[in-house]
C-alpha cells in the first residue's frame, strides 16, 4: 500500500503550509484595467507572499508599471514587488526609477534583464552607459536601496545562454550580487525543474528556487510564448488541447485540470512555494491555489461582531 500523498494534507500543519505569489501585467486600456483588479481583489483574500508588476522599459508602459505598484500600494493590503529592467536605459535611468520606487514604499524588486526593445528572440546587446546584465543590476539596486531583490531563473535555461553551466553561473553571479530568491520561467514538465534544482544546489546556490506556474488560458498563445521564451511544450500537452478550438468551456476544464496536476505532483515532492502567471485573470489561479488549501479568512458577520463586543 503506498504512502498517502502529501497534496491531500496541505495546510493541516506548518511543514506544508503553502506560500505562493501572483505576477501581475499593468493594463493598457480602461478594459484592461478593470479586468486587472477584478483578478487583484479576487486573489487577494488569499493573502499572497507578495503581486509582482512586470516592466517595461521606457515610457508609458514604465508609467502603467509605476501606476499599478502606487495602487496596491494606497488601496490593498497586499505586498507589491516591483518588476525593473536594465535593457535600453543608462544606469543613471535605472537608479532614477529605483529611487522612485523605494521612496513609493516599494521594499522588494524584481531584477531582470529584459528582452530587447527589437523583441524576444533578437541579440542582446547592454547599453554602453547602463547595467551589464541582471547581476550588475542586482548589485545596482543594493547599492541604492536595503530592499529584498528577487530573479529569475531558468530551468530549461535562458535561450541567450551558452549552455546550461553557464546559465547557472549567471544565477550564482546574481545571489552574490544581493539576490535573495529566483522565481523561474514556467515549465509544463516537473523533472525540468527537479533536475535543475539539482544542479542548482550542486553549485552552491541555497536561495529559493519557486517554480513559476503558468495556468494555461488560451493554448495557441501559450504555444506562442513559450517559442519566445524557450520553454517547451510537451505533446502529450497539445493533445490534450488538441480539437477544442471551438469549446472554451471545456479547454478551460482542461487547463485546470492540468495546472492543478502539475502544482500537486511538485506537492507530493515537498514543493510549498508557488508562483503564479495570472495573464490578469483570477478564476484558474484560484481554483488552484483552493486545492492547495489556501482560503480567505471568514467573514465576521454583525451578530459575530455584537457577541465579541459582549465579551470584551
Amino acid at each position: 500500500m503506498s504512502a498517502p500523498r502529501a497534496s491531500r494534507f496541505v495546510g493541516d500543519r506548518p511543514s506544508r503550509r503553502i506560500s505562493v505569489s501572483f505576477e501581475f501585467f499593468p493594463p493598457k486600456t480602461a478594459e484592461m484595467e478593470q479586468t486587472l483588479w477584478e483578478a487583484i481583489n479576487r486573489l487577494a483574500p488569499l493573502k499572497p507572499n507578495f503581486v509582482s508588476v512586470t516592466y517595461g522599459a521606457g515610457g508609458s508602459t514604465r508609467e502603467r508599471t509605476h501606476a499599478t505598484v502606487k495602487r496596491i500600494l494606497a488601496d490593498t493590503i497586499l505586498t507589491p514587488a516591483a518588476h525593473l529592467t536594465c535593457v535600453a536605459a543608462t544606469s543613471a535611468d535605472v537608479d532614477v526609477v529605483i529611487d522612485a520606487y523605494v521612496q513609493a514604499g516599494v521594499r522588494h524588486i524584481v531584477a531582470l534583464r529584459g528582452d530587447p526593445t527589437s523583441g524576444a528572440g533578437e541579440r542582446y546587446a547592454p547599453h554602453p552607459g547602463g547595467y551589464r546584465n541582471a547581476a550588475d543590476l542586482v548589485a545596482g539596486i543594493k547599492r541604492i536601496a536595503d530592499v529584498e531583490v528577487s530573479v529569475s531563473a531558468y530551468p530549461e535555461k535562458h535561450p541567450d545562454s551558452v549552455s546550461a553551466a553557464a546559465d547557472i553561473d549567471m544565477l550564482k553571479a546574481k545571489v552574490d550580487a544581493g539576490a535573495t530568491r529566483a522565481i523561474t520561467q514556467f515549465f509544463f514538465e516537473n523533472s525540468l525543474y527537479f533536475r535543475y534544482l539539482d544542479r542548482v544546489r550542486g553549485r552552491g546556490i541555497q536561495i529559493p528556487i519557486v517554480p513559476g506556474i503558468l495556468p494555461v488560458q488560451n493554448f495557441k498563445t501559450t504555444k506562442n510564448f513559450a517559442a519566445r521564451c524557450g520553454a517547451s511544450v510537451p505533446a502529450w500537452l497539445a493533445e490534450r488541447f488538441d480539437g477544442l478550438d471551438d469549446d472554451a468551456a471545456t479547454r478551460k476544464l482542461i487547463a485546470a485540470a492540468v495546472a492543478a496536476e502539475q502544482v500537486l505532483d511538485l506537492v507530493d515532492h515537498g514543493v510549498t512555494d508557488f508562483h503564479f502567471y495570472t495573464m490578469n485573470r483570477a478564476d484558474l489561479v484560484y481554483a488552484i491555489c483552493h486545492l492547495l488549501g489556501l482560503r480567505p479568512a471568514p467573514q465576521k458577520t454583525s451578530a459575530h461582531i455584537h457577541v465579541e463586543k459582549e465579551r470584551a
